[in-house]
């Protein structure tokens, strides 16, 4: 009799479990009706994927990058053109040599490390800095001059990742300003690449896009590594570049766009940040010194005052370059990645096995 009951039970126990995952299924089909239709999602992700996105964060790195100027500053009266001091020494007519540097920051993402080879992708504006910089004088009606105030060249650039091996130092090893997508990269000894994590999902089709679809991105806003979230608009309204309506601000240029297609943790890169709206506002300060007391608000101010230019950023309209910018810019210079040894058999999904087949 026992025997019979326990054979019962163990007939009972999967039509139980049946029912409760067809019931599930069920359910989620009811929440969800479009959750397996193939396309990326714009619902809310259903379930927890904490883990998956804690691994993505880990291939992200904050990127600096300094540019050192030697600046050869001219007599205004002298009136120098550009074309007379490029016919001379015009070091000889300067009057003074100063010294300054230019600074910028933005988020790269590790897609390539082997054999102690990295490869980071970012976006080129952060590590594109002028060789020479001229700047004229200003007429009494505030419009520029021909006469040159002062000619500045660059020295040297240095771009790093504060913990990468050697002090960080990167090389750009490619760079599109048109584009604006750069490949910065290094050769180490093989052992300290061995625990950097690379990004290791699909990369997907930013045209595949639609309104309201989901996205995550992230990034380095003002050097604090983040994750937010975000709709996508204006799908293929420019060729390969969205708008996302995900918070933005200083160091998150080049910072990764992850969709979602079919519910998590099947995320997909679609693109990388590429800037927001700015504009450039001119503001009366008062000049106080270092060593001045704080200016108090509640008397007036009868002291010096300065025109302080400051860039104004208009949070929550991103610009987004699609994924296939990036991937023509790589199957267009295949043979400088080879020839630097950078293969990147092992850095694509099987899900783009084409674009596989097209670099090699």
């Amino acid at each position: 009799m026992i025997r019979k009951l326990q054979i019962r039970i163990l007939l009972v126990v999967p039509v139980i479990i049946s029912i409760l995952s067809c019931s599930s299924t069920s359910i989620l089909d009811k929440v969800y009706p479009t959750l397996s239709d193939g396309k990326y999602d714009s619902e809310f992700p259903y379930k927890n994927s904490s883990q998956q996105l804690e691994e993505v964060s880990n291939s992200i790195r904050l990127i600096n990058s300094i540019a050192f100027y030697e600046s050869y500053v001219f007599d205004r009266y002298k009136n120098f053109t550009l074309l007379q001091l490029n016919q001379t020494d015009f070091e000889k007519n300067a009057v003074e040599k100063v010294y300054f540097n230019r600074t910028a920051s933005g988020t790269g993402t590790i897609i390539f490390a082997h054999q102690g080879l990295v490869a980071l992708l970012t976006v080129a504006h952060i590590v594109s800095f002028p060789d020479t910089v001229v700047s004229y004088f200003v007429n009494p009606d505030g419009i520029s001059s021909q006469f040159v105030e002062s000619i500045s060249i660059k020295l040297k650039q240095t771009n790093y990742v504060s913990d990468f091996p050697e002090s960080g130092e990167l090389d750009v090893i490619l760079k599109d300003k048109n584009m604006d997508v750069a490949l910065l990269g290094k050769k180490y000894s093989p052992n300290e690449t061995n625990n950097m994590t690379v990004f290791q999902y699909p990369w997907g089709n930013s045209t595949e896009l639609e309104w309201g679809s989901f996205i995550y991105v992230f990034g380095f806003p003002m050097n604090y590594k983040m994750i937010s979230k975000g709709i996508v608009s204006s799908p293929g309204k420019e060729k390969h570049i969205f708008l996302i309506d995900a918070v933005f601000n200083k160091g998150c240029s080049g910072g990764i766009v992850l969709a979602i297609r079919d519910g998590v943790p099947n995320f997909e890169l679609v693109g990388i940040v590429k800037s927001v709206p700015a504009e450039f506002e001119n503001t009366l300060r008062p000049l106080i010194k270092e060593r001045d007391l704080e200016y108090n608000p509640m008397l007036p101010y009868k002291g010096d005052v300065y025109v302080d230019k400051e860039q104004v950023l208009r949070i929550g309209i991103t610009k987004v370059i699609g994924i296939e910018t990036v991937k023509d810019f790589l199957i267009s210079k295949k043979n400088d990645l080879i020839s630097m040894g950078y293969n990147f058999k092992d850095l694509f999904s099987p899900t783009n096995q084409t674009i596989l087949k097209q670099i090699h």
